[in-house]
């Protein structure tokens, strides 16, 4: 046994088909056996957070059910818990790459991947620290370049190393868009500054739905900073 409990349930994505998708059972579940999640600084309350269907990962996928996707773009979703958008740009036949931190979130990548009768699609270990050790066993370091980093929620905490904005510019190709969707928190603007002297612009949409307060916000660079 897994030491935790889930369940399965059918997601309606605007603009796409209905997704099935395994998650937690709740925000109570907490199984680190090994000490895995430990060693990379996750704690007993921040563990269940990967493996829940959050809105602003609903309000993403189906930002992404619509975009168009030019032929060899390449994809990186961040931080991304159950990986919904990614789910929905790989059907769509994008070369997306999805990364998490969590140590679980590949597996429930794949098992999310049978349940929707998809091939299989790239996960990476993404810890945005440079120096951050790899743990044992697990699966690669996010490599390379990308033509559209995307993210919802990511702006949880105060980042004033700016190791987010630094991840995202050893990863962005130098012609690069960003999709952040973020639920209104204080940290959005640090992070808005931290893009911009890296030569990115910015524009946002508000989201508002079902009680759900937000905002998409899209950063574009023609060119390297």
């Amino acid at each position: 046994m897994p030491g935790y409990d889930v369940k399965v349930q059918s997601l309606a994505i605007d603009g796409a088909a209905d997704l099935q998708i395994r998650s937690l059972l709740d925000h109570q579940q907490f199984a680190d056996p090994a000490g895995a999640a430990e060693a990379l600084g996750i704690s007993s309350a921040q563990w269940p957070l990967f493996g829940q269907v959050w809105p602003s990962g609903l309000h993403l996928a189906a930002a992404m059910a619509v975009r168009p996707l030019p032929e060899g773009e390449r994809i990186l979703e961040i931080g991304c818990g159950l990986a919904l958008a990614s789910l929905v740009c790989h059907r769509r036949g994008a070369e997306v790459t999805a990364s998490d931190v969590h140590p679980l979130a590949g597996a429930f990548l794949l098992e999310n991947l049978r349940l929707n009768e998809l091939t299989p699609m790239r996960y990476c270990h993404g810890d945005w620290s440079e120096d951050a050790v790899l743990p044992p066993g697990g699966a690669p370091r996010v490599q390379g370049r990308f033509d559209l980093i995307i993210g919802s929620d990511v702006l949880y905490e105060r980042d004033d190393g700016g190791a987010l904005a630094a991840f995202i510019q050893r990863h962005a190709m130098p012609r690069c868009e960003l999709l952040i969707v973020d639920p209104n928190r204080g940290n959005r603007p640090a992070f808005t500054r931290s893009m911009a002297e890296l030569g990115f612009s910015m524009s946002e949409t508000t989201l508002a739905h079902a009680g759900y307060r937000g905002r998409l916000m899209r950063f574009v660079r023609d060119a390297t900073p």
